[in-house]
């Protein structure tokens, strides 16, 4: 009972430190909302991508539809993609042909290198930058409704993998019965 109270205690002293450094110089105001949003779906996508084994990754649910790692490897070039119509460029060494990665350690890092691009993109954006115009997919729009799109990209993707997992007989970890 006695280790018990102090590693209860340990725990509660180490998440009483200050934050990292990035994590106080998270945005706030809506910037901070599109974040917190990216952070929610990059979380539970990456969980499952590390979730789904390799022999998963080829599965697709029909001729023509993507595949478990096509569908992974759409969010993180889109992640890229999108950003562009806010003047960021993708990162140098980026691929060109995303569908292609289909390891499914590459998939993480490439996932976890994406939405890394996303988060710095928004967090280094300004308030007054949200207003910028831009165009995309040949629309006049802002900078907003760039990472806007890019929030709900990332979600309908993540409702796909979802279903992708389940139809595989996976259960998404987050939402496994607590042990």
């Amino acid at each position: 009972m006695k280790s018990l109270t102090l590693s209860s205690l340990a725990l509660l002293l180490v998440s009483a430190l200050p934050r990292t450094a990035a994590a106080q110089a998270a945005p706030s105001g809506v910037r901070g909302d599109m974040i917190a949003q990216i952070d929610d779906a990059a979380g539970k996508i990456q969980q499952l991508a590390e979730a789904i084994p390799q022999d998963k990754y080829s599965w697709r649910p029909g001729t023509g539809v993507r595949s478990v790692s096509e569908a992974f490897m759409h969010v993180a070039g889109g992640n890229y993609f999108l950003m562009t119509f806010a003047g960021v460029k993708a990162p140098a060494g980026t691929s060109e042909n995303m569908d292609a990665i289909t390891d499914r350690a590459k998939v993480v890092d490439e996932l976890k290198r994406s939405f890394a691009h996303v988060r710095a993109a928004i967090t280094a954006a300004s308030d007054a930058d949200l207003d910028k115009p831009t165009e995309m997919f040949g629309q006049k729009t802002t900078y907003r409704n760039v990472y806007l799109t890019e929030v709900a990209h990332v979600h309908e993707h993540l409702g796909q993998l979802i279903a992708y997992a389940r139809m595989n007989g996976i259960t998404p970890p987050w939402s496994m019965p607590a042990r």
